[in-house]
Order: structure tokens, then C-alpha cells, then sequence
């Protein structure tokens, strides 16, 4: 049933509350992917990890700068692979299927990371885990584009904001259980310890599972395959009793048939991706897709060690990691507000510019050494993800789930989360040469990294990205066919309903 824009949050979810219901068990992928960026990323702070797979520098145990790196690598090269192969799995074989199919490989990569520790050789010991952790990145990213491209599809246009919201929230839900279970096993001196941590994420893998055999496939998907009324029984699971689920079916079938006749019955191929105007729209999802790495969060992802090599010692280092993820919570449970108050672009504008401010300020401070250094430096990771996680991170998920169109959105999601996958993967090889003290040794002063890059984003968002708030599939089509430059989508209306089919538009009054 249509939501009228005006009314509240709470009633657009009331109104809406099955479709909601669903993507909050979807969420459950979501958990599994922050889970496992913690346990993969995290358990190289854990002692035990350490003698079991690292090396002595200057009497101190740490994890060699080019193993480090190749994990890091690792879990985003198979990310890359898993996101291209959601989407053709997704077109051909459904969302459910491929949400499947993704927690089984996941369970799969946990079982390799059990294991990895038995051999007597520390290189193959090395080598297995980083096979486990680009099983696993091939897993999560998987599930994660399958999961946005779900949501994007069967959402209103009024929610698609506050619930897209859900994937920075229940990515740090995930990574604060998981930075939970890593504290609580750290004081093992045995292997033990982390092996718990790596077999703690099975029943993670198993509920996603569950939710795929549970949830009505996306109608956008059955439409497309001309499974009509598949797609009428799948909208009214979705709507519930009494829901216009005929008017809802209408709107899909004819946002799908004008899309199949602009694009001269080219077939849903990546290639498409990049034609005519599906090219810039493309761009914007890659754009955004790169904003959370762009912002910091590969950096905040692993702070725990970050916060060792600054100065900080192991235990306090994992307190630390525990309340910057809960300061994100509270600030993503603030953002299903935001998104539903302001456009996607204020928000990206505002938080990246004060990231900017507080980085820069991290970066001063390394220039010094002490403990006002170490505990600025944690404080800097908190107000990051704080600042971000209440505006800029969440709305990067709503553009990048908005741009793209309806006939090509499993793929245009691949190729965002391709994008995200790659500059996690660069990111995690070039971040320990930087900071790592055998290598760049920056420490603290790789705030100043981060300022650079806030500020190129900064200026990347203003010129490129539109404001496509409240804005339903076929106005979307419109203004992206006529062109308008990126600042100029927040005042373009359409003149009335009969005009949706024929393309007129027109500016509204100022």
C-alpha cells in the first residue's frame, strides 16, 4: 500500500510492516558479514594467533607486514569473484537461491579456518588461512549484494532509506558480537581460543539459510521472467491483506517494459552496465560503493591492532574496538531518522567534511608520542564512526541501491560491491605498509592518509552524485534520460501520473 511522503517513520513502517519484517530477517546476512570482519580481522591481535602465525620483531610478537597485507587481501579478492558471481546467479537463478548458496560456501570457509592451524609448517599454516579468508569473502560479499539487491527492489520509495540504513547497523551488531567472542577467547595461550572464535560463526552462516527458504522471492525478479502471477502471490506475502498488491504489480511491469524498450532489447549483461546512460548511473553505484573504504572503514575495521601499534596494549586495544562499534550502533539506530529527514547527499557532504576535520586532528596528534597520543587516537576512531555511521555511511548503501535500474540492478549491485570488494582489497595490502613499524611506521599520522582522501570524496559527491530521496523507479529512468546535471534531480518533478509513461517533466516553481 502507498505511504503517503509526509507522514511519519513510524507509520510508514506500520503501513509497511511485513516487507520490513522481512528485511529485518534478512539483516541476519548482514550480521554474518560485520561477524566475520571482525573474527578474520581481529584475531591477529589474539596472543595465541600470533605465536601460531607470526614472527618476533625486537622481541615482540607481530604478524609480518606481507602476511598481513595478503590476509587482507584475501577476503576482498574473493569478495570481487562473489559479487560478480551474485549477480548472474541472482538474474538466473533467483534471489533466494543465491542468498542459499552464499551461506553454504560460507559455512564451508569456516570450516577451512579450523583448520588451518594443524600443519607443522607456519607458511602452510599461513596459506590456509588465507584460502579460508577468500572463501569467506567470496561468501559475505556474496550475500551482502544479494541482500541490497533484495531490499532495493521490494521496498517503498519512503523506506528505502531508513531500511537500507540496516547495513552499516547490523554490520557493527555483527562486528560488536564478534569483538565480544575475540575478547573473551584472547587470553587463551592456546590455539583454542581463536579456533572458537573462527567455528562461532557457523550458526551465522545457518540463519541467513533459513530466511532464503523463508521469504517470498523479490517480484521485480519473477516479473522479469515473466512469472506474473508468481509475482502477485510473492507481493502479497509481501503486502499483506488488504494491500493495492494489483497496482504495486502494475507499476513493476511498466517500469520493467519502459526500461526493456530504452535499452533496444539489449540483453541484462554486464556490458550493459556500461552503455548510453546506464553508464553513468553505473558509475554512481561504484562511486558510492567506495565511500565507506574512502572514509575510513577499513582502518576502523581493524583498530584493535591499529590501537597495539600505536602504543595501546592488547586488552585495552579490544575495549576500545568494543565501544567505537558501540558508538556506531547508537549512531546508525540515529540514522533511520536522518534518512528519512534529509537527502542522501547533505548527509554524505556533512559527515565526510567533519571526518575531514577529525582525522586531520589524529594525524597532528601522531606527530607526538605518549599516552595522549594513544587515547586521542581511540577517541579519533570512535567519533569517525560515530560522525559516519549516523549520515555518510548509510546513505552510501540507499544511492547505491537508488541509481541503478530496475532490469539491471543485481548486476549494477555486483558491480558495486566488485568496486567496495577491490578498494577493501588495496586498502588492506597498502594500509600495514603504512602504518606497520616495519614498514612506513606512520602510526597515528596516518590520519593525514584519511584527510587527503575525505576531501577528494568530498568534492566527488558534490559534482557527481544526485539527490534521488522519495524518487520512485520510472521518475529515477526520467531524469537520468534527460540528463540533468547531478544538482539539478532535487528539483525536477513530474508534471502528473499519466506523464510517468510518456517521459514529461517539468521543473517545479521556485
Amino acid at each position: 500500500m502507498a505511504v503517503p511522503d509526509g507522514s511519519s517513520l513510524l507509520t510508514q513502517i506500520k503501513q509497511s510492516r511485513l516487507t520490513v519484517a522481512y528485511c529485518l530477517a534478512l539483516a541476519s546476512g548482514i550480521v554474518l558479514y560485520g561477524y566475520d570482519l571482525v573474527i578474520v580481522g581481529n584475531v591477529s591481535s589474539m596472543p595465541a594467533f600470533q605465536r601460531d602465525y607470526g614472527s618476533t620483531l625486537h622481541g615482540k610478537l607481530i604478524i609480518p607486514s606481507m602476511w598481513l597485507s595478503l590476509w587482507n587481501v584475501a577476503n576482498p579478492i574473493g569478495g570481487i569473484i562473489g559479487s560478480i558471481t551474485a549477480g548472474f546467479v541472482q538474474d538466473r537463478r533467483g534471489r533466494r537461491f543465491a542468498l542459499a548458496l552464499a551461506t553454504i560456501i560460507s559455512a564451508i570457509g569456516v570450516a577451512v579456518a579450523y583448520v588451518s592451524n594443524l600443519s607443522d609448517e607456519i607458511d602452510t599454516r599461513r596459506g590456509v588461512f588465507f584460502l579460508a579468508k577468500f572463501v569467506q569473502g567470496f561468501a559475505v560479499n556474496m550475500v551482502m549484494c544479494t541482500v541490497q539487491t533484495y531490499m532495493s527492489e521490494v521496498l517503498p520509495r519512503t523506506l528505502r532509506g531508513p531500511i537500507l540504513s540496516f547495513f552499516p547497523l547490523f554490520t557493527l551488531l555483527g562486528q560488536l558480537i564478534g569483538s565480544v567472542v575475540v575478547k573473551s577467547q584472547a587470553k587463551h595461550l592456546s590455539s583454542i581460543g581463536y579456533r572458537r572464535c573462527f567455528i562461532s560463526e557457523w550458526p551465522f552462516s545457518a540463519l541467513p539459510l533459513v530466511v532464503a527458504i523463508l521469504i517470498p522471492e523479490s517480484p521485480t525478479y519473477l516479473i522479469r521472467r515473466n512469472r506474473i502471477d508468481d509475482a502477485r502471490r510473492a507481493q502479497q506475502r509481501l503486502s499483506g491483506a488488504g494491500a493495492h498488491v494489483e497496482a504495486k504489480i502494475d507499476e513493476l511491469r511498466l517500469s520493467i517494459r519502459l526500461e526493456e524498450e530504452q535499452a533496444n532489447s539489449h540483453p541484462t549483461t554486464y556490458c550493459e552496465c556500461f552503455r548510453g546512460t546506464n553508464l553513468r548511473r553505473t558509475l554512481i553505484v561504484v562511486y558510492a560503493s567506495a565511500v565507506p573504504v574512502l572514509f575510513g572503514l577499513v582502518l576502523l575495521a581493524r583498530a584493535s591492532y591499529f590501537l597495539q601499534i600505536v602504543g595501546m596494549n592488547a586488552d585495552n586495544s579490544l575495549m576500545c574496538l568494543e565501544v567505537g562499534i558501540g558508538i556506531g550502533l547508537a549512531a546508525n539506530i540515529l540514522s533511520l531518522w536522518t534518512l528519512s529527514r534529509f537527502g542522501r547527499v547533505p548527509l554524505l557532504l556533512t559527515g565526510l567534511g567533519i571526518t575531514t576535520v577529525l582525522w586531520t586532528t589524529m594525524g597532528i596528534a601522531g606527530c607526538f608520542s605518549g599516552i595522549v597520543t594513544v587515547w586521542w587516537t581511540a577517541a579519533i576512531t570512535w567519533a569517525v564512526i560515530g560522525v559516519c555511521g549516523a549520515g555518510a555511511w548509510p546513505a552510501s548503501y540507499a544511492v547505491s541501491a537508488e541509481a541503478s535500474s530496475l532490469r539491471l540492478r543485481a548486476k549494477t549491485q555486483g558491480l558495486g560491491w566488485f568496486t567496495n570488494c577491490f578498494a577493501n582489497g588495496v586498502f588492506g595490502v597498502v594500509l600495514p605498509y603504512i602504518f606497520n613499524p616495519d614498514k612506513g611506521n606512520l602510526r597515528a599520522r596516518t590520519g593525514f592518509v584519511y584527510t587527503g582522501l575525505c576531501i577528494v570524496t568530498w568534492l566527488g559527491v558534490w559534482f557527481f552524485i544526485p539527490e534521488m530521496k522519495n524518487r520512485s523507479p520510472i521518475e529515477i529512468d526520467q531524469m537520468f534520460e534527460r540528463r540533468l546535471p547531478a544538482r539539478q534531480f532535487k528539483r525536477w518533478a513530474v508534471v502528473d501520473e499519466s506523464d510517468a509513461e510518456g517521459g514529461e517533466a517539468r521543473r517545479p516553481s521556485e
